[in-house]
């Protein structure tokens, strides 16, 4: 079996290729586009599996559980929000995305919105909401006393 990605180049008028993206390749094997997203995270990895049952603990009692396992919704202070966020009332709640596997936990640092999935008030979060992201999955840690 020999599978090959190739670039894809994205068309104008389906002959001219405008750019290259290196987030997309296609599979020769199986006809298929292949994508791969990038995501801004803090990631907190080679966590022990005591400290993964403890950190699981934390989250089922104190964050909203999404559908999908190991996948938890932390709503943002309501006084770091942006302008945007503000305004946008029909979109709140705004939260991270954290997703807790036994052996790590990475935190999105794109600031969601519960009603919506695009909207202007979605967007990376701004230095402030970061650290304050950080520093409640950090202060986390510290009540747990896992060290990291």
């Amino acid at each position: 079996m020999n599978t090959q990605l190739t670039d894809v180049f994205i068309l104008v008028k389906k002959t001219t290729p405008i750019y290259r993206s290196p987030s997309i390749k296609y599979c020769t094997l199986y006809k298929t586009v292949i994508t791969q997203t990038v995501m801004k995270q803090y990631v907190i990895d080679e966590l022990r599996f005591k400290d993964f049952e403890k950190i699981k603990n934390y989250f089922d009692n104190h964050f909203t559980a999404s559908e999908m396992d190991g996948i938890y919704w932390m709503h943002l202070d309501q006084e770091i929000l942006t302008e945007t966020q503000i305004l946008h009332s029909e979109c709140k709640p705004f939260y991270f995305a954290v997703e807790l596997e036994p052996e790590r936990i990475s935190c999105e640092l794109l600031v969601r919105a519960g009603s919506k999935i695009r909207c202007s008030c979605i967007n990376y979060a701004t230095e402030t909401q970061r650290n304050w992201f950080i520093r409640l999955i950090d202060s986390i840690l510290e009540k747990l006393e896992i060290s990291v």
